[in-house]
C-alpha cells in the first residue's frame, strides 16, 4: 500500500477549489478583495463611525431581505459566536424552563447550559442518536423550545416548525441555524430567534452571533431584563438590541469579519436570494449521496433521505478503508477538511456544500475519493 500523501491525483479529477471545510468554510476571492479594498478606510478605525456603522447597516438590511424577515423582526449583531448566544439565551430568553431537541453535538450543548443555569427548572431535553433527528414536543411549563435547523457535527438537518399549540402557551421557539442560515429554506414566521455565526455559509470568521427575533422574543428578554435576574453586560441581549438598532456592537467586533460578512449577503441577495442558494447547495447535495449509495465501500450516514442536510454531508467509509488515509491523500492534493467531526468518532468523510462552494467541484471531489481509495487498495 503506497504512503497516502504520495499518491498523486490526476489534475483533471481535482476540483478548482479544495476548500469543503464545514467551518471556518470557503472564502470566496471577491470577499478577499472587498477586504483589500477596505484598507484603510476601515480597517483599524472606530466601530462607532459612519464608515463601520455602514458595514453594520449593511448586514442588517441584507439579512433582512435575505431571510424576507417578517414585519416586526429584527436582525441583531454581538460579539462571542454561537456559544455565546446560548448563554446569552440561557440568561435573557428562558424565562423557567426550556426543552431542547439534541441529535447531535450542537443541540446538546445548549441543553447543558440551560440544564446547569442556577436560576432555571431543569431542562426537558429530547434526544435522538447521531445521525437521525429529534424534535421538541410539546409540555407544560415550558416557555422556551430550542433545537438545530442543521447539525453541522452529524450533517442531520431538521424541520423549523414551531411546536403546536407552543404559541397559545407563550413559549418562545429558538432554532440554531449556523451551519444552515442562508442555503436551508426557512419560513422565520416559524420561528422567534433564528441564530447563526457567519463561518459556514458567509464565508467570514467566527467570533460574531446573529440572531432575528420576532416581537415576541424582544418582549421576553426586556420582560427579564428589567426583572431581578443578574445579567452581564457582555452578554446581555438588550444591550446587543440597543446597539444593533445604532447599526453598531456592544464591543468592539473584527472589522474584517464584518467585511467580508457584508460582501457574502450581498453576493447571495444579488444571485437571487434564499431560493437560489439553497438550490445550489442541495444540486451539490444530491451529486455527493447519490456518488455514496452507488458505492460499496461507501454510505451515507445519516440513514432518512429527508434528513440529510444539503449543507454538511456526512459519508461513511467501510472499514476496510481508513478514512485517515483518505483524507491525508486528498489534503497532499490540495482538497481539505474533509475529517469527520472529533467527538463523533466515526471512519467517515464529512463534506461542506454551502454556496460559495461551486456544485461542480462537489463532483469532481467525489472522482478524487474514487482515485485515492483505488490507489490505497
Amino acid at each position: 500500500m503506497p504512503e497516502p500523501t504520495q499518491i498523486t491525483v490526476p489534475p483533471h479529477l481535482l476540483p478548482s477549489d479544495g476548500r469543503f471545510g464545514c467551518g471556518p468554510s470557503k472564502v470566496r476571492d471577491a470577499q478577499v478583495r472587498a477586504l483589500v479594498e477596505a484598507g484603510t478606510s476601515v480597517l483599524g478605525t472606530s466601530h462607532r463611525q459612519a464608515p463601520v456603522k455602514s458595514l453594520v447597516r449593511r448586514i442588517r438590511s441584507g439579512l433582512t431581505d435575505l431571510f424576507d424577515a417578517p414585519e416586526g423582526y429584527e436582525v441583531v449583531l454581538g460579539n462571542g459566536g454561537s456559544s455565546a448566544f446560548w448563554d446569552v439565551a440561557t440568561l435573557c430568553l428562558v424565562r423557567e424552563r426550556a426543552q431542547h431537541a439534541a441529535f447531535g453535538e450542537f443541540g446538546a450543548k445548549f441543553a447543558t447550559a440551560t440544564t446547569r443555569a442556577p436560576f432555571l427548572e431543569p431542562s426537558q431535553v429530547v434526544t435522538a442518536p447521531p445521525g437521525s433527528v429529534a424534535l421538541p414536543e410539546l409540555a407544560d411549563g415550558v416557555d422556551v423550545y430550542a433545537w438545530p435547523h442543521n447539525e453541522t457535527s452529524t450533517g442531520a438537518m431538521a424541520p423549523v416548525r414551531r411546536v403546536p399549540g407552543s404559541r397559545e402557551q407563550g413559549a418562545l421557539t429558538l432554532v440554531d441555524a449556523t451551519s444552515g442560515a442562508g442555503a436551508l429554506p426557512v419560513d422565520l414566521a416559524e420561528t422567534d430567534v433564528y441564530y447563526f455565526a457567519p463561518q459556514k455559509v458567509f464565508g467570514s470568521d467566527g467570533g460574531l452571533w446573529v440572531a432575528i427575533l420576532s416581537p415576541d422574543a424582544v418582549a421576553r428578554l426586556e420582560e427579564i431584563e428589567s426583572g431581578d435576574r443578574w445579567v452581564p453586560e457582555f452578554l446581555s441581549l438588550q444591550a446587543a438590541l440597543t446597539n444593533s438598532r445604532l447599526d453598531q456592537t456592544l464591543n468592539t467586533p473584527s472589522v474584517s469579519t464584518l467585511v467580508t460578512f457584508a460582501e457574502q449577503v450581498d453576493w447571495l441577495n444579488e444571485q437571487g436570494g434564499l431560493a437560489w442558494s439553497s438550490a445550489r447547495s442541495a444540486t451539490s447535495a444530491r451529486t455527493l449521496y447519490a456518488w455514496a449509495e452507488s458505492r460499496e465501500w461507501a454510505t451515507p450516514f445519516v440513514t432518512r433521505p429527508e434528513d440529510r442536510s444539503t449543507v454538511v454531508g456526512t459519508v461513511d467509509l467501510d472499514e476496510s478503508i481508513d478514512a485517515t488515509q483518505v483524507i491525508a491523500a486528498l489534503r497532499a492534493n490540495g482538497i481539505l477538511d474533509v475529517f469527520p467531526y472529533r467527538k463523533l468518532g466515526r471512519n467517515q468523510l464529512r463534506i461542506g456544500m454551502f454556496p460559495a462552494i461551486e456544485p461542480t467541484d462537489v463532483e469532481l471531489l467525489t472522482q478524487s475519493i474514487d482515485f485515492v481509495v483505488d490507489a490505497l487498495a
